[in-house]
């Protein structure tokens, strides 16, 4: 083996990388909001957590990755550390599908079809069919894009499996090899070897696929590969120890998890070996080859998972034991690592965003208070909140940004311009009530009081836009197209109980000669309450506009107006019913 050799594998090693990355962003296009939804139907039952965890595995093709993932939901939230359990110890089992498919290189015959099922046969034609795919299509909304994506990360994938197979090849003839493989005869040393390679490729997928390239050569024995393959385990965990740096307590649990589970899998894999050796010493002192590497990789996660997964509470237990609660906690309100999910990514922006919405709520409710019975202590705490709001926007939008570099199809890229023109408009609500509370202070300093009448009105006036905003929210959360309809005859009728409140006041100000200034805070208010309608208004609509992506949101308002006259005006009464407001004489 010269240096040219060792350039080919590293090079193999490069695509067969670049090609998993390919392959998995494909896949992970192709799931779209299926893998939230799965999560969505997550409950304490730990069997369906078990098939989750395989199944995103499979999905992405990377027990790594949906390990990170899950330290981003622990961080963010999303879940609790005991849920996460039984999903990594799914993951290790999904990893598994990975060198099943490797193991198709080592076929050997002359058959056409069992040659067809050789991945340096079909993957050609593959990769043909991926480019025609990517290349016949221009939106990323088609299916076709996902698809193309994947099968030529696959072919990418596999063309690295057959460089790094060629370039070992010359090894099954050199005694120097021979004399180093004399050192894997240690079981510790091969594991050692297995952990070392698999931490520095932070891969474990591809430092399998290394050893099945070089059991090509029919040097290395089941009693050397086994070791080696313990060690790749247990290597794999260094990408979720790297991605619990800087975040809170148990999200730094589920990667203390996830190396319990594989170092105890390690321990408990040696002990059957051991067993093995024993009983079968000459199976195992025989050359493996893919296939059979694929059956102990195999071996090692089932029999760890059916060994551990009644014990998954005390591996819960041990990572409470290795990391001990802290003092302070940093909020976290999203954590970066679910941008390796778009799709989830969305999912939870919707969450936090909902969050935000409710919160703006409580500081509208407390601040329309204020106008009865001023509070400095609430007023503090209202300003308290206002902070909050601005934050939650800020990180938001930040990761909002973030997030649509992303290679996105049209769908998300819809949601993710509705979700910034909504937190903006929950934003500038919380904005209007925070000018009302500055209004109660002003009228406080001052000793103001609103007349009974005026009251009264105003009562009616803030029930409406409560409701509104209630409707808004609930829209907005549980994404009901069917109840955003209802916001914007809701808006015209508060926008004609005001402009009725208003009249009434100044006919009010011209008769009892009430303060000039006091009028304008009255008026102030008013205005605070119509504009929050209208940005209710501009929620729904964006809503709405999610499923009329090209439509303008002015054309969108005219068009929901005049869609069918009936219906709005027939809403528009119903809401005047209750809300309506008498015009006084002159």
């Amino acid at each position: 083996m010269d240096i040219f050799s060792i350039f080919t594998m590293m090079g193999g090693l490069a695509f067969f990388l670049y090609g998993m990355i390919v392959m998995s962003s494909g896949l992970e296009r192709i799931a779209g909001g299926k893998m939230e939804k799965l999560l969505e139907q997550l409950t304490s039952n730990p069997i369906k957590g078990l098939l989750l965890g395989a199944g995103m595995t499979i999905a992405i093709q990377s027990s790594s990755a949906v390990t990170v993932m899950l330290v981003g939901f622990v961080n963010s939230g999303i879940m609790k550390l005991s849920q996460t359990v039984a999903i990594i110890i799914g993951s290790n089992v999904g990893t598994t599908v990975t060198s099943w498919i490797l193991s198709l290189s080592g076929i050997q015959s002359t058959n056409f079809f069992l040659r067809m099922l050789k991945p340096e046969s079909f993957s050609p034609i593959l990769a043909l069919v991926g480019v025609i795919m990517l290349m016949s299509t221009n939106s990323n909304f088609s299916r076709r894009k996902p698809v193309g994506t994947f099968l030529l990360g696959f072919s990418i994938l596999m063309f690295g499996m057959g460089l790094m197979s060629s370039s070992m090849a010359p090894l099954a003839n050199d005694p120097n090899f021979a004399n180093i493989l004399t050192l894997f005869k240690n079981p510790l040393f091969g594991l050692l070897v297995g952990l070392v390679v698999t931490m520095i490729i932070q891969s474990s997928a591809a430092s399998v696929g290394m050893l099945q390239a070089l059991s090509m050569t029919g040097s290395i024995s089941y009693a050397v590969a086994a070791p080696i393959i313990a060690g790749q385990h247990i290597g794999t965990c260094i990408t979720a120890v790297l991605s619990s740096i800087g975040v809170n307590t148990n999200a730094k649990r589920v990667a203390a998890v996830h190396v319990a589970f594989n170092v105890l899998g390690a321990c408990i894999f040696f002990i059957a070996l051991g067993i093995v050796s024993k009983l079968f010493g000459n199976f195992i002192q025989q050359s493996a080859n893919p296939f059979g590497i694929a059956v102990v990789h195999t071996v090692f996660s089932i029999l760890a998972a059916f060994c551990l997964f009644p014990f998954r509470k005390y591996l819960e237990k041990i990572s409470y034991v290795v990391v001990k609660d802290t003092q302070e906690e940093k909020e976290v309100i999203l954590d970066e690592r679910l941008l390796l999910t778009p799709s989830i990514a969305i999912a939870q922006c919707y969450r936090t965003t909902g969050d935000m919405a409710k919160l703006t709520r409580e500081v509208l409710v407390m601040s329309v208070r204020m106008l009865k019975h001023y509070n400095p202590k609430v007023a503090e705490i209202i300003n308290k909140h206002e902070v909050r709001i601005d934050k939650y926007q800020d990180v938001l939008e930040g990761f909002l940004q973030k997030l649509s570099g992303k290679d996105l199809n049209d769908e998300d890229s819809n949601k993710i311009s509705q979700l910034i023109l909504s937190i903006s408009d929950f934003e500038k609500i919380a904005d209007h009530a925070i000018h009302i509370l500055h209004i109660a202070d002003q009228m406080h300093r001052k000793e103001w009081t609103f007349t009974t009448d005026t009251v009264e009105e105003l009562k009616k006036v803030v029930n409406a836009v409560k409701e509104i905003f209630d409707k808004t929210v609930s829209a907005f959360v549980y994404n009901d197209v069917y109840m955003a309809h209802e916001i914007e005859p809701f808006e015209q009728v508060i926008d004609d109980i005001a402009y009725v409140a208003k009249k009434n006041h100044i006919r009010r100000v011209k008769q009892e000669k009430v303060h000039i200034k006091r009028n304008f805070a009255y008026a102030e208010v008013l205005n605070d309450l119509e504009r929050i309608s209208d940005h209710c208004s501009n929620i729904s609509t964006n809503l709405i506009k999610s499923t009329n992506a090209s439509m303008q949101r002015h054309e969108l308002k005219n068009k929901l107006k005049a869609e069918d006259t009936s219906e709005f005006a027939a809403q528009i009464e119903e809401f005047k019913k209750q809300y309506s407001l008498d015009l006084i004489s002159k």
